[in-house]
């Protein structure tokens, strides 16, 4: 029997799951959970059905949810303090109210959120704003900082976009615990194959004359891609290191690891967009969503959605949007707003900032609304257990 897939939504209030059924029908949604903080990402692990839910804000301080009974119960690892926690020491009768209790989070002050977290090979690491890499080894309990890449000498360099400075993409390799990739907005990506001590910054393009000059300030220049990625992703397979990834002004793919670049945006409607997912088994197949461009209003090109699919690794795009909102809509799908699932054909999802999720169960091909009126949706991810 085919297995029940759980969608996992970081939203500006709270996680939220959209639970199916084998057939990928019949959802349902539960939350806010996470006491309505800010979530920016949710990921789970098949295995053991444990869930994180990363997080955080000024006013809360930043830090990872923890369940291990499929989001029936919760616990924070509260990793920096906020706002609430000066009222709360100053106020006894505030901190009763919110069940404050008084403590020195490991890193202080040093970021406000968690921004994305990936678990593998028994290691969660977690992505942070302003831009840090930390890594636990116990499920979330404790956490350290890769200090490695905090030292990184073009660190005093990295430039935040306009979501600030955030380590949003943590790409590891499945059959390498040693290699791992990530994306930091607006620095570029990142990789390490020393199991983070040693860190390579990896933005050059493979093709740069054809990039010579472009007016738009975050467009390649100077034999890169531009530092302003959006979202990073891994092909999967281990005939190499097929990398894609939706940068600030296009798409892009490199066949070794992000040591080299080409820009594979013709054929889309636009050059800009956030998203960007890889099929869970053909390393060729790519969705993406585009947006019209970063200061004409960030909703789909004539306001019509549609998602574009590659099948040949970039080389072309066909539009895909049966069952998407064809007209006046002008909703934005956010950086790690796209996922999809391991099933056969292969589910895509996607939400959007006006709080609905969309799912594809034949590949992109044709799309159902599956939850709406959401909080804005600030990623998407999935989960299988049998």
């Amino acid at each position: 029997m085919a297995a029940a897939v759980t969608v996992l939504v970081g939203t500006t209030k709270g996680a939220f799951l959209i639970e199916g059924d084998p057939r990928r029908s019949g959802w349902k949604v539960r939350g806010p959970l996470c006491g309505g903080w800010p979530i920016n990402h949710v990921v789970g692990d098949p295995g053991t059905g444990r869930i994180w839910a990363g997080g955080g804000s000024e006013w809360h301080g930043a830090g990872v949810w923890r369940s291990a009974d499929g989001g029936d119960s919760w616990n924070c690892a509260k990793l920096t303090s906020g706002q609430m926690d000066d009222w709360a020491a100053n106020d006894p009768d505030f901190a009763r109210m919110i069940g404050w209790t008084p403590g020195a989070p490991p890193f202080g002050r040093d970021f406000q959120q968690v921004w994305s977290l990936n678990f593998a090979h028994g290691v969660l690491h977690a992505g942070t704003k302003p831009a840090a890499l930390l890594a636990s080894r116990d499920g979330g309990e404790t956490w350290e900082r890769v200090e490695g890449l905090t030292d990184h000498p073009s660190r005093p360099g990295w430039n935040g976009g306009a979501a600030g400075l955030v380590l949003h993409s943590i790409v590891p390799d499945p059959g390498d615990s040693g290699k791992l990739w990530v994306g930091i907005s607006a620095a570029g990506v990142f990789a390490t194959e020393d199991g983070g001590r040693s860190w390579d910054r990896r933005n050059r393009l493979s093709n740069a004359e054809a990039h010579a000059h472009h007016d738009h300030p975050a467009a390649p220049k100077d034999g890169e891609t531009g530092h302003c990625v959006h979202n990073l992703v891994r092909a999967p397979g281990r005939d190499g290191d097929l990398l894609y990834q939706q940068n600030h002004h296009g798409v892009f793919r490199s066949a070794d690891g992000g040591r080299s670049w080409d820009d594979v945006t013709a054929g889309l409607p636009s050059t800009f967009g956030f998203p960007i997912a890889v099929h869970p088994r053909d390393p060729g197949t790519i969705w993406t969503l585009p947006l019209n461009g970063d200061i004409q209003g960030r909703f789909p090109p004539e306001a019509s959605a549609a998602v574009w699919k590659s099948t040949d690794g970039g080389a072309s795009w066909a539009r895909k949007q049966a069952g998407l909102p064809e007209r006046d809509c002008f909703f934005t799908v956010l950086r790690q707003g796209m996922a999809v699932d391991g099933a056969d054909p292969a589910g895509v999802y996607f939400g959007t900032n006006s709080g609905s999720v969309f799912a594809s169960r034949d590949e992109g091909e044709t799309w159902d609304e599956i939850a709406r009126h959401l909080p804005t949706v600030l990623s998407v991810e999935t989960l299988t257990r049998a």
